[in-house]
């Protein structure tokens, strides 16, 4: 049988408590700002829209079912099966192509 170990019984010395104290905190803290961080992003990015443009000028009697966007242009798909591209920067159409029924 072994002998009971008598540094067991010592009591901790106060500067080994206020570490493991210190250490406690910063876990604790780094932790809520991680948490802290991946909730700002998750914020950020869950309510942010892609950059649309102010107004966008359909030909007349034309009605907008569908939007998309590229890098400097924009597209909209119409009622009436046609995909309207336009540029980003002036607004002006650079092309427009009708969709043809499937056979």
């Amino acid at each position: 049988m072994a002998s009971p170990d008598p540094e067991d019984d010592l009591p901790e010395p106060p500067s080994l408590r206020f570490l493991r104290i210190l250490v406690t905190v910063l876990t604790a803290v780094m932790i809520a700002g991680i948490i802290g961080i991946l909730g700002l992003i998750w914020h950020r990015y869950s309510n942010a829209r892609a950059p649309l443009p102010e107004v966008i000028t359909l030909p007349d009697g034309t009605t907008a079912s569908a939007y998309t966007q590229g890098t400097d242009w924009y597209a909209v798909i119409t009622a009436d099966d046609r995909i309207l591209i336009f540029d980003r920067a002036t607004g002006k159409l650079r092309q427009e192509m009708r969709i043809e029924p499937g056979e």
